[in-house]
């Protein structure tokens, strides 16, 4: 196998040049469909990324659409009634709460932060419903710094991949900073997402078609396509 001659960062590297021409033609994430049709809006991939919060790209997507047709500043967002919000993110899921949650992450950025999305990730850890996910997603996508977003996808293909042995999303985070150089950090969520979405699903991946297959360890995966 290719990985037995590999270091994890080389590895980890050869994996990223693969996914890059593996992926191409693929969905893209719901955080880039809005980069790409309202611009890098650090606030939009904010608000975004919130509604995508255990949901499905398929139905968060169309929700913020929706919602940016109406509102795409903290002020707009606070001259909606939450019933409101409500109807226009619905069947996002928990799509009440994230509503009073969107209200009251544009009111504290008015109030403390001058109407602008702070830019790290104290501040951001500070919003409402804002965890480490979506403050390094708003930070990656949003201004072009650095971050290692770990969503559910990353965190497992990280782990088949035997490039970290973690249980959770912060561990993989701090595990993958110490493999991955800087230029990598925003690009490897989205190529992880992608090949997550249609390759490296999470029950039965198809690792027949699958272009890192010589590099991975295929680890936990005990039933394959």
């Amino acid at each position: 196998m290719i990985r037995s001659r590999l270091g994890p960062v080389v590895r980890a590297e050869k994996i990223i040049q693969v996914l890059r021409t593996a992926t191409k033609g693929m969905v893209e994430p719901s955080s880039l469909s809005i980069v790409e049709e309202f611009g890098k809006d650090p606030f939009l991939v904010l608000t975004g990324c919130m509604l995508s919060l255990r949901t499905k790209d398929s139905v968060s997507l169309p929700a913020s659409q929706r919602l940016f047709q109406i509102a795409k500043t903290p002020q707009e967002i606070l001259e909606l009634p939450i019933k409101k919000i409500e109807k226009i993110i619905y069947p996002v899921g928990f799509y009440r709460e994230k509503a009073k949650s969107l209200h009251a992450v544009s009111k504290k950025i008015l109030q403390d932060f001058g109407g602008k999305v702070p830019n790290n990730e104290k501040d951001l850890l500070s919003l409402k419903g804002v965890g480490r996910k979506t403050a390094n997603l708003v930070l990656g996508e949003g201004f072009g710094i650095p971050a290692i977003c770990v969503d559910t996808h990353v965190h497992r293909i990280a782990n088949r991949l035997g490039l970290v042995k973690t249980k959770k999303p912060e561990e993989t985070e701090k595990e993958l900073k110490k493999i991955l150089p800087k230029k990598y950090w925003i690009e490897f969520n989205t190529l992880m997402v992608k090949w997550g979405q249609n390759i490296c699903v999470p029950i039965s991946p198809f690792c027949s078609r699958c272009a890192i297959s010589q590099l991975c360890p295929k680890i936990g995966v005990t039933k394959s396509r």
